[in-house]
């Protein structure tokens, strides 16, 4: 471990707990990486611009490489981290209890149906007046959707980023719903998108970026109408849109 200060701090003494472990399993849930063992579960986020390297024997490190995982088989697991944004954590207790897990919403893709996912953010946004955009976009409602996919959803189900979450007919949620599940299929299927950090474990970028209907594409035509893409900030956070396909 060469810098503890990432967006929670390494504790010490993990390298002791980790050494000499086999990990049983890996999975994921919503943008956590939980490697399981017999002692714990090692949880590793990658933040905005981490990544997670697999690499063989011991390469001179660089400047934002902050983590090494030495394996046994001589291979190595390596975590960069530029902005330091992402995590490193190890955990003892059940993983459902450790509170970043506990908290999250509903999974968008694997075995989750869309009936599963349009009923669940039906019923979570009644009563509430947040924009849908940032009713998708809150990680305890429903995982993994940050704002390129909650945008390419919002523009591939037709409904404006600003509508208010809980005027939304369930119909609208159901071909939300349909639209979330088939974009994040999709970026998994492309690698994910590249803008400008992102690498998978061989250091290749993303190709999903190749597709992307409104997002980082103001002023440009609108793939299905030829309007011009607006642009418009929401929570600090840009949101593109087409205003003649999105209601």
């Amino acid at each position: 471990i060469r810098q503890r200060s990432l967006r929670w701090p390494i504790p010490e003494g993990v390298e002791e707990e980790v050494t000499g472990i086999t990990f049983k399993q890996i999975t994921r849930q919503a943008k956590y990486l939980l490697l399981k063992s017999e002692k714990g579960t090692l949880i590793i986020h990658l933040g905005m611009t981490g990544t997670l390297r697999v690499l063989e024997g011991n390469p001179a490190a660089e400047k934002h490489d902050h983590v090494d995982l030495h394996l046994s088989n001589g291979m190595m697991l390596r975590f960069r981290d530029p902005r330091r944004f992402g995590a490193v954590l190890w955990t003892t207790e059940p993983i459902e209890q450790h509170p970043l897990i506990a908290s999250l919403g509903i999974e968008p893709v694997g075995a989750t149906t869309v009936d599963q996912i349009s009923d669940h953010l039906y019923q979570k946004s009644r009563g509430r007046k947040v924009s849908i955009k940032a009713f998708i976009m809150d990680q305890k409602v429903i995982t993994g959707v940050g704002n390129i996919y909650a945008c390419e959803s919002l523009f591939l189900s037709g409904i404006h980023p600003k509508r208010s979450c809980g005027s939304t007919s369930k119909q609208r949620y159901r071909q939300l719903a349909e639209a979330i599940q088939n974009r994040l299929n999709e970026a998994i299927r492309q690698g994910g998108t590249t803008l400008q950090d992102f690498r998978n474990s061989e250091g290749k970028p993303g190709y999903f970026q190749q597709q992307l209907s409104v997002y980082g594409r103001e002023d440009e035509p609108c793939p299905q109408c030829d309007s011009p893409i607006k642009r418009i900030t929401q929570n600090r956070r840009s949101s593109w849109y087409c205003p003649q396909c999105q209601h």
